[in-house]
């Protein structure tokens, strides 16, 4: 949950997702729409179907390996994540580099553009036998509370006197930012068809962008401006590579294999911020009319 999410914002979710499913073996037996109704709002869904399939796995084999090489092979697990697994949970020396890390060992040498495996290479030196965990740990915590991306509290950091970055003076230019290309944007209908104070809902995909989630039907999002006639209402909404105007326009009858959600229930459908935004504008836009 905390791969490209806030703290702030998971806590709470993975509070309520633990009691729900306690243990592994209590996630590998739930649906996936359980699941996936349950991530709504998190983002990122590639996530959730990856750790329904990775929990499955798990209680296949009677539980969690416990080496970097064999944590690669579990879905949805990276070079990151099993890193950090293997030397939190299991005491094994690997190196987990996160944004914060990097950027708190190249603040510390001095590297304008560090590559990864002189990042690796460097944390591997630093750690000790013994708990390797702790220092991941530690430089995590340290990136993110006081070696920020801007406005680092240098005079707070126990590191501040070996700091090459901090010796310069202008420890925001460690690493040099990279250059984002420009996000296109794109656009996009979801049809509205509503019956006996119900909404018809359908399952997107499993397989791409809201895999796998509850959505309002639609069309693909690579249409034009013009192609929105009758739209009640429009949500612009950010992904990662790119940016959408869903238009919301009513339909008559209901497309594609589905359900009739009612309106008065929509908070149990669980749909993702994009779609739910949209059905909240639709509303809104039926009230002030």
């Amino acid at each position: 949950m905390l791969q490209q999410t806030t703290v702030a914002t998971v806590r709470p979710r993975f509070e309520r997702f633990i009691a729900r499913w306690p243990t592994v073996s209590a996630l590998a037996a739930a649906s996936d729409e359980d699941i996936l109704s349950e991530w709504a709002g998190l983002g990122y869904y590639a996530r959730a179907r990856n750790l329904i399939a990775c929990a499955r796995q798990v209680a296949e084999r009677g539980g969690f390996p416990d080496t970097v090489g064999a944590l690669r092979e579990l879905p949805g697990i990276g070079s990151y994540t099993s890193a950090a697994i293997a030397a939190i949970a299991f005491g094994e020396q690997a190196p987990a580099v996160d944004t914060n890390i990097e950027r708190v060992i190249a603040r510390l040498l001095g590297i304008e553009q560090p590559a990864r495996r002189e990042i690796e290479d460097a944390l591997l030196d630093m750690m000790a036998d013994e708990r390797p965990g702790d220092l991941i740990q530690a430089l995590m915590d340290l990136g993110a509370a006081i070696c920020r991306p801007k406005q680092p509290r240098c005079g707070d950091c126990p590191l501040a006197n070996d700091c090459a970055a901090f010796a310069s003076g202008a420890p925001d230019n460690y690493p040099r930012r990279r250059q984002r290309g420009e996000r296109p944007h794109r656009q996009g209908i979801a049809y509205w068809t509503e019956q006996d104070g119900a909404l018809w809902l359908v399952r997107r995909p499993a397989k791409g962008l809201l895999g796998g989630m509850a959505a309002l039907p639609g069309t693909d999002w690579a249409g034009t401006p013009s192609d929105r006639p009758n739209a009640v209402a429009t949500v612009r909404h950010v992904f990662t590579h790119f940016s959408l105007d869903l238009h919301v326009v009513p339909r008559a009858e209901p497309q594609g294999e589905g359900w009739w959600q009612p309106l008065d229930r929509l908070d149990e459908a669980g749909l993702p911020t994009l779609y739910r935004r949209a059905v909240e504008a639709a509303l809104g836009a039926r009230q002030a009319a």
